[in-house]
């Protein structure tokens, strides 16, 4: 994927690396620790395989996902993992996580939590 020359602000650089609807659910997702693409399948229900494994490459080439692949006799498994860079970007995403959970999900806690933190 290639980048812009430039940016109006870090949030526009930010949005241009986790732009559309299913990156976020895939850092949300390895979040947890390296997944297998199968199991990030099923961890992210609704992305097809074409798109999950594009997404994997743009993230890849973007510094915030890890390829590793691992043989196993003569079986080769391949697994993701954040980098920390990606780690960075899914601390930096908690907020907007519980902004969501909020205002569009009505959690107080959240609200509580996001606005314990600015003080």
């Amino acid at each position: 994927m290639t980048r812009r020359d430039t940016y109006v602000c870090g949030i526009d650089a930010a949005i241009d690396v986790v732009g559309g609807k299913w990156k976020v659910l895939i850092l949300w997702a390895l979040d947890a620790g390296p997944c297998r693409f199968g199991e990030l399948r099923r961890g992210v229900p609704g992305v097809t395989e074409k798109v999950l494994a594009s997404h994997l490459r743009e993230l890849e080439s973007d510094g915030v996902v890890v390829r590793e692949e691992a043989f196993e006799g003569a079986v080769r498994r391949v697994g993701y993992a954040l980098t920390p860079l990606g780690v960075s970007l899914n601390e930096a995403l908690g907020p907007l996580g519980a902004w969501g959970r909020t205002h569009l999900l009505g959690d107080r806690s959240a609200h509580e939590e996001v606005s314990d933190s600015l003080r």
